[in-house]
């Protein structure tokens, strides 16, 4: 299996070499140049473990490792740090069935691919026998970089700078990634939004003599963000198999379709179930729900990508991982809508940097038609959380509820409530604690820490144990910079 830049670059990777590099050398992303079949039949693997379907498909994408290796990665990724019995859990309410992908050690669904991710990495690193430092250079609207951290600090080899909007993530969220330990470990706050956050590492991925500069110290770039194929393609595993989990309970059967719901901002986990239905997974539709920040809803209404100030606004919600208007991976979508044309895909990613729009061809609008797009307000958002507890007894956090209240649209829209549909629960409650607890009439509390307490105490449901005793913890990591002195802070970090 080869890599191809979503840019037309000919130069074709191995996937550990697009592990390492992260961005190709064109700017565009890796996509490997044909989806892999799924390796098995679906009736073959009922009632196996998360791991051993995770096997199979990662390694489906990565065979240039062997398979000794990618059982090294596996069983590395997902032991005991993960609490529900298989890695994650699958949970029937109000109608549909809810993916819970935040049982790991940072209570959110990065950490399904961000436990693996270092060990791919290292790996890649051996097998090519590079002997540089890597730098993972990443931007976070507030779990990312938390779970990326984790994953690699005091990684042998690997430095980590991970770089988030002030004021743009939940109190938990900051706390957790300044607090973060690790001598590898670096974490600045930037002045400005996620997109500035994004934006500005994007410009040091493309910035040549910094990366020259940075050659001359032993040191090379890469990625944790769902940029790398390396944390995309572990993500396609659990739509993998969610599906299984829905066939071996009766809920349908091999071949009958099913649906996804995915709450997202930057479109890398609903991509990542695009790529599942690809290798053969049946899934009817593809439900992206946005919050306020809906330029995915209306970019898969009306085939046009509008960031242009004055027509679209950013909103700071009670959903901030999805408080972004520029999606990353939606590139490599569009790559494949547009029968792997890296010039057009050149093309339309030129016109979005430099005018904030762009249309797609009335080919790509066609492939949009598996997708439908919804979003969901701050008041929706919490409407949707306090019905969901009252009704059913069961907690979402903002993210999910995002994504129930927009699937509940599409049922009203389109009759289709019987599709059996699965949505991605991204994150414990907690994260989101004083949404979650206002939601189900509980405060006012002090602070966010107060919340998770209180939250705890009127619902009975356990906190993750990632999350107890953060407002205890030492700051660790204090700086906050401009988004223009981001490369500064890492220079700063590297020495």
């Amino acid at each position: 299996m080869k890599y191809e830049s979503t840019r037309g670059s000919r130069l074709k990777k191995t996937g550990a070499q697009a592990i390492i590099q992260g961005i190709a050398e064109d700017k565009g992303l890796y996509v490997p140049e044909t989806i892999p079949v799924l390796p098995f039949n679906i009736e073959e693997l009922k009632g196996k473990p998360y791991k051993e379907i995770a096997f199979k498909v990662i390694g489906a994408f990565f065979d240039d490792f062997t398979p000794e290796e990618m059982r090294h990665c596996i069983g590395g990724a997902y032991d005991s740090k993960f609490t529900a019995s298989d890695v994650v859990e699958l949970k029937e309410a109000g109608g549909a069935h809810f993916l819970e992908l935040y049982h790991g050690k940072t209570a959110a669904f990065k950490d399904m691919a961000l436990s693996i991710l270092p060990y791919l990495m290292t790996t890649s690193l051996k097998k090519e026998g590079v002997t540089d430092r890597i730098c993972i250079l990443t931007a976070t609207s507030g779990d990312t970089g938390k779970a990326a951290l984790e994953g690699f600090a005091d990684v042998y080899g690997t430095e980590i700078v991970v770089f988030y909007p002030t004021g743009g993530v939940s109190q938990v969220q900051e706390r957790q990634m300044v607090t973060q330990e690790g001598k590898n470990t670096h974490v600045f706050a930037i002045r400005g939004n996620f997109d500035d956050a994004q934006t500005g590492v994007k410009k040091i991925f493309n910035d040549d003599a910094f990366a020259a500069e940075l050659a001359a110290a032993g040191v090379r770039l890469s990625s944790a963000n769902s940029i790398n194929i390396g944390r995309l393609v572990p993500q396609v595993a659990y739509y993998v198999y969610s599906y299984v989990k829905l066939a071996e309970r009766g809920v349908l059967k091999a071949g009958e379709p099913m649906n996804v719901v995915v709450p997202t901002g930057n479109f890398g986990n609903i991509l990542a179930a695009y790529f599942a239905r690809e290798m053969g997974v049946p899934v009817g539709k593809f439900i992206c729900a946005s919050n306020d920040n809906k330029v995915l809803t209306d970019f898969i209404r009306t085939g046009v990508y509008d960031i242009r100030k004055g027509v679209r606004e950013f909103y700071c919600t009670n959903s901030p991982s999805m408080d972004i208007l520029i999606s990353s991976n939606l590139e490599r979508l569009l790559y494949l809508l547009s029968g792997r044309d890296g010039e057009i895909v050149r093309g339309l990613m030129e016109r979005l940097d430099k005018e904030k729009v762009y249309e797609v061809t009335p080919e790509v609008r066609r492939g949009l038609c598996d997708f439908y797009g919804g979003f969901c307000t701050e008041k929706e958002t919490i409407d949707a959380i306090s019905r969901m507890w009252e009704k059913n007894g069961y907690l979402m956090d903002t993210h999910t509820a995002v994504a129930y209240k927009v699937y509940q649209d599409y049922v009203r829209e389109t009759g289709d409530k019987d599709t059996p549909t699965v949505i991605a629960s991204t994150a414990s409650a907690y994260k989101f604690a004083e949404s979650a607890a206002t939601a189900c009439g509980i405060g006012p509390c002090r602070d966010g820490f107060e919340y998770v307490a209180a939250l705890a105490s009127a619902t009975g449901v356990e906190v993750p144990y990632g999350l107890r005793d953060l407002d205890k913890k030492p700051v660790l990591h204090k700086g906050v910079v401009d988004a223009d002195k981001m490369a500064d802070a890492v220079r700063e970090a590297l020495k």
